[in-house]
């Protein structure tokens, strides 16, 4: 395609395409349109005008439906509304390959079989630039397998999007060895302009969050099960104790400022008193406690703290739990009176 040819249809259509107009690609249609862009919501199925017409009065109601919760929650205004949904453009397979040419970042959003990402990702390779970023939302297969139905695969990487997608700021970038660095760099910073934290890991199963999250429902589940405690008791458990510390600090942020050593022995503690398998503590939690490198409390952990000022990290830490606190309403000011 003749570089002026592109530009013109660069001017016309949207930078950004997804693939798919189930429930993710409207998702992520809705996070682009709020941030402010245009985004091609294409359908890859041939349909006829009556399903087509149905689809888009489904995709329209969908995304203003959620834009009107968004208003009920003071975050949108309602005169925003009708302009943030226009940004949604519904292209149906016939328009595709115009819209997927204009196209510099494209999210494949397909069923979860490998035939549909098959024939969705020959369809884009046919279709896109090649300097165009592939994608794949998949929550179940991984970058590596993909990678090969993909035309110069240097230039794919799976981006998990966390529901809902146009709420939650977390994206998973998944990569594969062949992953260009300058992609993946590219990636980033454009999910970043829209206002999402993006986060990288490699061809893991899970990603991060659902790896992290499986286990504890699951732990949640069993709990039930067992009797030991009811739901809401779990649930109110997780909100306000595990969930609130788990906002203010992150996962491994909480191993450090505890120490590795309280892992360590915790680990040991519950694998003798529930199960070994479920509760035995990596490789690399005893490897550091040998090597004395507990956390905040001796200088190295997972983080180095040399030269930080550990007073001022811990303040930081205190106004995060407060600040969470002061969002449950459970910050309660000292009382004035001795009662006993």
């Amino acid at each position: 395609m003749a570089a002026e040819q592109r530009a013109r249809i660069t001017d016309a259509l949207p930078r950004f395409a997804a693939a798919g107009a189930g429930r993710m690609g409207r998702g992520i249609a809705i996070a682009f349109a709020y941030a402010g862009h245009r985004i091609s919501l294409i359908d890859l199925r041939h349909r006829a005008r009556a399903a087509r017409d149905a689809l888009a009065a489904e995709v329209r109601n969908e995304v203003e439906g959620a834009l009107r919760g968004l208003v009920q929650q003071g975050v949108v205004r309602d005169d925003q509304v009708a302009t943030i949904a226009a940004r949604v453009e519904l292209v149906d397979a016939e328009d595709a390959p115009a819209a997927l040419a204009a196209a510099e970042l494209v999210f494949e959003g397909v069923p979860e079989t490998l035939e549909a990402k098959r024939d969705a990702f020959a369809w884009l390779t046919a279709h896109c630039t090649p300097d165009a970023i592939l994608t794949s939302t998949t929550s179940s297969m991984l970058v590596t397998d993909l990678a090969a139905l993909v035309d110069r695969p240097e230039r794919f990487l799976n981006i998990h999007w966390l529901n809902p997608a146009y709420v939650i700021p977390v994206v998973e970038l998944s990569c594969h060895a062949g992953t260009s660095a300058e992609v993946v760099s590219r990636a980033r910073a454009l999910m970043a302009s829209i206002g999402k934290l993006p986060v990288v890991c490699g061809a893991s199963p899970g990603y991060i969050v659902p790896r992290l999250q499986a286990l504890v429902m699951n732990e949640a589940a069993r709990m039930i099960e067992e009797g030991a405690a009811t739901a809401e008791e779990i649930d109110k458990a997780t909100r306000y104790g595990l969930g609130l510390r788990f906002a203010a600090l992150g996962v491994v942020e909480f191993i450090d400022f505890g120490g590795c050593d309280i892992l360590h022995h915790a680990s040991r503690e519950m694998s003798r008193s529930i199960d070994a398998a479920r509760y035995a503590a990596p490789a690399i939690v005893g490897d550091m406690v040998a090597q004395g490198r507990l956390g905040l409390k001796t200088g190295s952990g997972f983080y180095g703290y040399e030269g930080r000022d550990l007073q001022a990290y811990r303040d930081d830490v205190l106004a995060r739990t407060l600040g969470m606190l002061r969002h449950a309403q459970l910050l309660r000011p000292p009382s004035d009176t001795t009662l006993s």
